[in-house]
């Protein structure tokens, strides 16, 4: 049988969960399959990576609305790129890969859900699209439990077409650094040692609720004489949180440190991994905190209690519940023993499920499945 090709399809490949997915997957699989990527919109830092790294990845320029030259432009990709099948990640590139079918053959196409907005509602016309145009050999993936239960009950895909594979990342990345790394870290970043520190990793958007974080901190800060709250990532909302951490003169409190490459030395210099999210889906960032034996404090929305058991590796409140938040973040700052027992079960838990060589194994035997290997 000839090689199988993989279209990866996205929105664009800058620095997020599904795009470090994507990028994993191919960078792990490429001995087995062909890899080719489309973006919808932009290229993205991650992108240009991967084009760097010998990956073809093209631009199809989408327009707003249904864009119908986008969708030609997708078929000749496929046409080009002789593929055997598409992966698909999120929504809307799931909506362009299954129009590739209308009017003629399409290959099949693997869909992978990596998250929720909110509020998740029923969509009726997402319902009749997917019921018309899902075919026999399409699969469905959900990272989670919950985000399955969303695809079947608000996107109405037939419940014997979705599975679970969970998210999985390199834990050995986050298990295994130096001695030195947390005093290193600290000392470049301006943070005495003695500092309570907690960590959010995520894009500066919405969904993340960084204002939540933002109130948070300032009721830490007010129990805790040494408290620092950094933020890591970039997004459209960087100038309104900015603005918020001034107004509650929080500056030098809550650190904005930007994207950076150094995600697991960000880690173990911090004392707890934190999460504020109003939507999530499997969050790869509550993973990477648990591979680095931190403990976990986070709102409870979406598949994060699939990721983090309350009280055994982590502590949970509701959303945009920031005095609950808060309230945890003190236990654990005056609690040394508490935070060292949630991170050592964290770090087992990790170990367990979220592993990236299962999730690529799983991956590796749904392309073949597919494409009619097995």
């Amino acid at each position: 049988m000839s090689e199988i090709t993989v279209l990866q399809l996205l929105h664009g490949m800058s620095v997020g969960g599904a795009e470090v997915l994507a990028a994993g997957l191919a960078r792990r699989l490429r001995g087995q399959f062909r890899f080719v990527f489309a973006c919808l919109d932009h290229v993205g830092e991650l992108g240009a990576v991967l084009r760097d790294e010998g990956f073809p990845l093209v631009v199809l320029d989408r327009e707003s609305g249904i864009d119908w030259k986008c969708s030609q432009a997708l078929k000749r990709e496929i046409a080009a790129n002789q593929v055997t099948l598409i992966h698909a990640h999120q929504y809307t590139p799931f909506f362009y890969a299954l129009t590739t079918g209308i009017l003629r053959r399409r290959p099949p196409v693997l869909f992978t859900e990596h998250g929720r907005f909110h509020p998740d509602l029923p969509n009726k016309k997402h319902f009749l699209f997917n019921r018309t145009l899902l075919r026999k050999k399409d699969r469905v993936i959900g990272v989670g439990k919950d985000v399955r239960r969303a695809l079947i009950e608000n996107e109405g895909i037939p419940e014997d077409r979705v599975n679970v594979i969970y998210n999985g990342i390199d834990l050995s990345r986050f298990q295994q650094l130096n001695s030195d790394t947390r005093e290193r870290i600290r000392k470049t970043l301006g943070i005495d040692a003695d500092c309570f520190v907690v960590c959010l990793v995520g894009r500066l958007n919405d969904l993340k609720d960084h204002s939540t974080a933002i109130r948070t901190a300032q009721r830490v800060a007010a129990g805790h004489p040494n408290f620092r709250m950094l933020f890591v990532g970039e997004g459209e909302e960087r100038q309104k949180i900015e603005s918020e951490i001034k107004e509650r003169n929080l500056e030098g409190i809550v650190i904005l440190l930007g994207t950076r490459h150094d995600i697991p030395d960000i880690l173990h210099a911090s004392d707890v991994n934190f999460l504020s999210s109003i939507s999530e889906g499997i969050p790869l960032t509550l993973i990477e905190g648990m591979a680095a034996s931190l403990p976990t404090v986070s709102t409870n929305v979406g598949g994060i209690g699939e990721v983090v058991v309350e009280g055994e590796t982590g502590l949970l409140a509701p959303a945009k519940d920031d005095e609950t938040l808060a309230k945890h973040l003190l236990e654990v700052a005056r609690n040394s023993e508490l935070g060292n027992q949630l991170g050592k079960q964290g770090c087992q838990r990790a170990d367990e499920l979220f592993s990236e060589v299962e999730m690529h194994r799983r991956y590796a035997e749904l392309y073949n499945e597919i494409a009619g290997v097995i």
